[in-house]
């Protein structure tokens, strides 16, 4: 389903900028209209980076077509209408899209706005109707805009796709014209720049050049990676990172299974309704029938004589044969019956594939008598989780249904939950610097009271007083963030981490969220200093992610070009020519390296030392050592590092304790 409605509030807040964009949607769709006049109009709300419009169109719009479109966009702009707002009746609504009139010029008899009367569906009861008329094109629509179509700055239209009504695969299939617009042209400019920059850091390309990781959707399955050697490496160095932080910052390992019972996840409420749908469906066990052993062969035959002689032998109390007899009921009847129902097979449990770790780290906790002196515990797992995301939203490493989570849970007391959420938000700054991460920001998300026991766990005194908590801690510490309400996870508020890659493409990176509602549902407690059993907070912290985001974020933050502790190929040691001194040499600092745990590997081959090299960069190796006679002779290699050129000739230990030292180091 489509994004849910945001309500007046929530559009009143809209930056300039989206103002813009959402004012540049209703002129493209005035452009489309005088171009095809048929076109009927679903949605056009402003999005990240841009605005969209779905379209039903008799007419297939393509790239070809945007020409076209922005001429008469232009036109638009040019002529300055004011955007006016118009309140309405909901019975005047209803009329004037029965007459084709709203997303349209002017009035189409046979022809109603069809797509706008389910959007007037989705206004409740008792909110206010508005239109807004730019010239003759009049919709329905809540705001806001800019005053003027001469407002809009630069604009263009940049792609079509298709898309739901609604987004509901049951509606009709619609055109979806996308489009971007920005303040003036340097700013338009200078975005465009960002795009083509992206399009060259884009994971999928690198990381299949790279040899990174593969997607198999015939054998395997549609967003479901394979990691390769190389990106394996990537992923066991973060998976290093973590567990050498976590190890310091007083976390202790855990392991659990893939799957787990139905019970699980009905305890924890992500069943039946909150997250039934991002959950791959249950796999069933069904009992073999009664009349099979365990290694599958029929016991029928010597069942049907037990219960024959059974029978037998009732038949012999008195009176009982001729009762049987009298209902028409013979030996031979009952005992078929009899193995008929032996004969059923039997359902005996639903598993789920883990969608998340915390129900299983909730089983953890409740494995042994917990004591407030056992408090904070904080149990961390990179664990596997799978989640049934639809096809269409599947992208490269960024959407999968198989994730590798950096997932920790902190069970700790109310007064324990400042120090162990700011101790987290320390630990996201910690990583940011290893990784050049320069802009950040924490989207604090809440609840709506509104939505309590719908979309909220419905203990509202909790919600109050857990967000008090989270952002008493976020003003202290100084760490920049901002507030969004109605995004909180079911059980508690959360903070979704929104970092930005070299190039000032945003991503949303992690999540760091706090539970009150779910441990109890589990019935965790621990003893308190007062001998009375207390249920303890729950924090949910994942600061890297998952592998799978992580590592695409990665990818193109460095545009493959990794640090050396990072890169998948650290070292390659270059000869010269293949002379057997040479060779040996290679093959000694290899051997040297390797004994450290350092990824490196040689090429000794007879073609030029040049042909090498750039064999070696276009790999994105990032270290390579190069040995020549002349630095055999004076025990040095020559060092070229991966983008920066030669780096000259150095004494041969001095190099490596460099190696050492920077991985050890993990410097950028």
């Amino acid at each position: 389903m489509d994004n849910e409605r945001k309500t007046l509030d929530d559009r009143q807040k809209m930056t300039d900028l989206e103002r813009i964009r959402h004012s540049c949607a209703h002129v493209m769709a005035t452009a489309i209209l005088r171009l095809w006049p048929d076109a009927q109009f679903a949605a056009g709300p402003p999005v990240e980076n841009g605005f969209y419009y779905d379209v039903e169109l008799s007419h297939r719009i393509t790239p070809e077509d945007f020409g076209s479109i922005e001429a008469e966009m232009k036109k638009e702009i040019k002529a300055n209408h004011t955007f006016e707002k118009i309140t309405v009746t909901r019975e005047q609504a209803l009329r004037d899209a029965e007459t084709g009139r709203l997303g349209a010029l002017a009035e189409r008899p046979g022809q109603p706005s069809k797509f706008k009367v389910g959007n007037l569906a989705d206004i409740p009861e008792g909110e206010q109707i508005t239109y807004f008329k730019n010239g003759d094109f009049l919709d329905l629509c809540a705001g806001p805009h800019v005053m003027r179509t001469g407002n809009i700055g630069a604009f263009k239209l940049t792609t079509v796709a298709s898309a739901y009504y609604k987004g509901d695969e049951k509606n009709p299939q619609l055109q979806r014209i996308y489009g971007t617009a920005f303040k003036n042209k340097t700013e338009m400019e200078a975005y465009f720049a960002m795009v083509e920059e992206a399009k060259r850091r884009d994971h999928r390309k690198i990381g299949q050049e790279m040899g990174l990781f593969a997607m198999d959707a015939e054998y395997v399955g549609p967003g479901l990676p394979l990691w390769l050697p190389k990106g394996t490496a990537i992923l066991e160095e973060l998976e290093k990172l973590a567990k050498e932080t976590e190890f310091a910052a007083g976390y202790v390992r855990v392991k659990t299974p893939h799957i787990a019972r139905e019970k699980m996840y009905l305890t924890s409420g992500h069943l039946p309704v909150l997250y039934a749908d991002s959950m791959f469906p249950p796999m069933e066990l069904i009992e073999e029938s009664l009349l099979k052993k365990e290694g599958g062969e029929s016991i029928r035959a010597d069942m049907k004589q037990l219960l024959q002689r059974a029978f037998d032998d009732v038949n012999k109390i008195p009176g009982v044969a001729e009762g049987l007899a009298e209902e028409g009921v013979t030996n031979a009847s009952m005992v078929e019956d009899v193995l008929k129902i032996a004969e059923r097979p039997r359902k005996v449990e639903r598993y789920y594939l883990k969608a998340m770790n915390c129900p299983h780290h909730h089983r953890i906790f409740a494995a042994e008598p917990r004591s407030y002196r056992d408090l904070p515990l904080r149990l961390a797992e990179y664990g596997a989780c799978y989640r049934y995301e639809q096809s269409g939203e599947l992208f490269g490493l960024m959407r999968v249904r198989s994730l590798n989570m950096n997932d920790a849970h902190i069970y700790c007391t109310p007064e324990q939950f400042a120090q162990e959420f700011n101790a987290v938000n320390e630990m996201y700054l910690k990583y940011f610097k290893i990784f050049g991460i320069e802009k950040h920001v924490m989207r604090f998300s809440t609840h709506d009271p509104a939505k309590l026991g719908q979309k909220f766990v419905n203990e509202p005194a909790l919600w109050i007083q857990t967000e008090n908590m989270v952002r008493d801690v976020l003003k202290t510490s100084g760490i920049n963030y901002m507030e969004v309400p109605n995004e909180a996870a079911f059980y508690g508020p959360k903070i979704d981490v929104q970092v930005w890659s070299v190039i000032g493409r945003e991503f949303t990176l992690a999540t760091n969220q706090v539970d009150f509602a779910v441990p109890a549902r589990f019935g965790l407690t621990y003893r308190d200093k007062d001998n009375t059993d207390k249920t303890p907070l729950c924090i949910h912290r994942a600061p890297l992610g998952t592998h799978e985001r992580f590592i695409g974020f990665l990818i193109e933050h460095y545009a493959g070009n990794f640090p050396l502790w990072l890169a998948p190929e650290q070292v390659r040691v270059l000869t010269i020519g293949e002379d057997a001194p040479l060779v040996a040499c290679a093959k000694t600092i290899i051997a040297d390296l390797r004994a450290k745990q350092v990824r490196a590997e040689g090429d000794f081959g007879s073609d030029k030392i040049n042909g090498k090299i750039q064999r070696a960069e276009e790999a994105k190796v990032h270290t390579m050592l190069v040995i020549g006679p002349r630095d055999l002779e004076a025990g040095n290699v020559s060092v070229r590092v991966h983008g920066k050129g030669n780096l000259g000739a150095k004494p041969k230990a001095e190099v490596l304790a460099a190696i050492l030292q920077s991985i050890a180091e993990r410097q950028p």
